[in-house]
């Protein structure tokens, strides 16, 4: 990670972030409650995970950790209808500062994905520590910056963090690149993940509304539907590649989108039958 901010971040009106508002800890006291995961102690709010995530056409391979982060830093910039570049320069930027880990340590008071320090104006402690938070703080410094979308990464990124490694941001962007196209492609099956499939670990129905939160927050308008299956309106393939980046975190053992299906021990396969909407399915 970079050393911490040189100043504090000057102050300016904060943007509300639509359906990304709110803090993530009321829904990791859900999660934990409902679902009983294990918890990882490098990170604030975060089960502990240990699968593995690929990106078609790539040698790129992560954690799923990593890919849930960033899947989410995907989705805020989306959300906020920013270009691609947007979630390139989150992705390296958050790569540098933390290993796109949302750490509960780091220089001085730093934290979260993008290192931020509450006493230079970043926050709380609990909203830096908070994915979506953290990353929409990032992005409404990112959109301040002059000609942000066509300078150089490490230059823009540097704009915003303030950081004592000024040049350290450009050797993550061919990374970020890879990843930021993958979840954000409208293409089929771009990036899958691997893991131990779950077991059912408490009421399926309340599992399924604390899953149901995460995606209204995330990734679309959810719908919970009998045996423990979510359904997400009006959703594609970057919300379906997004669920696929939190199944492990989410304990999900099925998503379904149009014709494809996706499974922990398998990853992506055509079925030949649509399924109408984006589905996911938990242990049960």
């Amino acid at each position: 990670m970079t050393s911490a901010r040189a100043r504090p971040r000057p102050a300016r009106k904060r943007r509300s972030t639509g359906r990304m508002a709110g803090l993530w800890a009321p829904l990791v006291v859900v999660l934990v409650a409902v679902v009983g995961l294990a918890w990882d102690t490098d990170s604030q709010g975060v089960p502990a995970v240990s699968g593995r995530c690929t990106i078609a056409d790539s040698a790129l391979t992560t954690t799923t950790e990593v890919a849930a982060n960033a899947a989410t830093i995907a989705a805020v910039a989306r959300s906020r209808g920013l270009p691609e570049r947007a979630t390139v320069i989150a992705l390296a930027t958050a790569q540098q500062e933390s290993r796109i880990r949302n750490l509960a340590y780091g220089d001085r008071d730093s934290l979260g994905l993008f290192q931020q320090r509450p006493s230079q104006g970043w926050g709380t402690e609990a909203e830096v520590q908070d994915p979506v938070y953290s990353t929409g703080e990032f992005l409404d410094g990112l959109v301040e910056v002059d000609g942000w979308e066509t300078g150089r990464l490490t230059e823009v990124a540097q704009a915003v963090q303030r950081s004592g490694f000024p040049e350290a941001y450009q050797q993550h962007e061919e990374m970020a690149q890879t990843l930021a196209a993958a979840l954000l492609s409208t293409s089929p099956a771009r990036l899958s993940c691997t893991f131990s499939p779950p077991d059912a670990a408490g009421p399926v129905d309340d599992r399924a509304a604390a899953v149901a939160d995460v995606v209204a927050r995330e990734a679309g308008t959810p719908s919970v539907q009998p045996g423990g299956v979510v359904s997400v309106g009006a959703a594609g393939w970057p919300e379906a590649t997004w669920a696929v980046a939190h199944a492990e975190r989410l304990q999900l053992t099925q998503v379904r989108i149009a014709d494809w299906t996706w499974t922990p021990g398998d990853g992506w396969a055509q079925t030949g039958e649509d399924a109408g909407s984006l589905l996911l399915q938990l242990a049960v």
